[in-house]
C-alpha cells in the first residue's frame, strides 16, 4: 500500500498542472467598480454628479452582475459583464459596464 501511495504522490508532484489564481472578493469588486466608473455613458447618465453609494444589487436576467449607483438626484442600474481569459490562457478576468436605462 505504501509503494502505491508513494507512486501516486510522485506522479501528482511531477505532472504539470495549471496554476490556479483568483482575486479576493474585495479586489474583484474593485475591478467591477473600476469598470463602472471607466464607462463614459455611466458618467453622462449620472450627470457627472458626486456619487453617494455603489451597491451590488443582484443579477440581471442574463446572469451578469447588476449594480446600482446612487447620486443625490439619480439611481442608475448598471450591468457589469465578465470577460474571462480565453480557454487555455491564464490571466485576470476583465469587466465592462453598461447602463441599463436612465436615471430614476
Amino acid at each position: 500500500m505504501v509503494p502505491m501511495f508513494r507512486s501516486a504522490l510522485i506522479l501528482a508532484l511531477v505532472l504539470p498542472a495549471p496554476a490556479l489564481a483568483a482575486l479576493s472578493g474585495f479586489y474583484d469588486s474593485a475591478e467591477k467598480i473600476g469598470a463602472i466608473f471607466a464607462n463614459g455613458a455611466v458618467a453622462d447618465q449620472l450627470r457627472q454628479a458626486p456619487v453617494r453609494s455603489v451597491e451590488n444589487t443582484g443579477t440581471t436576467p442574463d446572469g451578469q452582475d447588476e449594480w446600482t449607483i446612487r447620486t443625490q438626484d439619480c439611481d442608475l442600474t448598471v450591468k457589469v459583464t465578465a470577460h474571462p481569459p480565453a480557454d487555455g490562457m491564464v490571466g485576470m478576468t476583465t469587466y465592462t459596464a453598461e447602463p441599463l436605462g436612465t436615471c430614476d
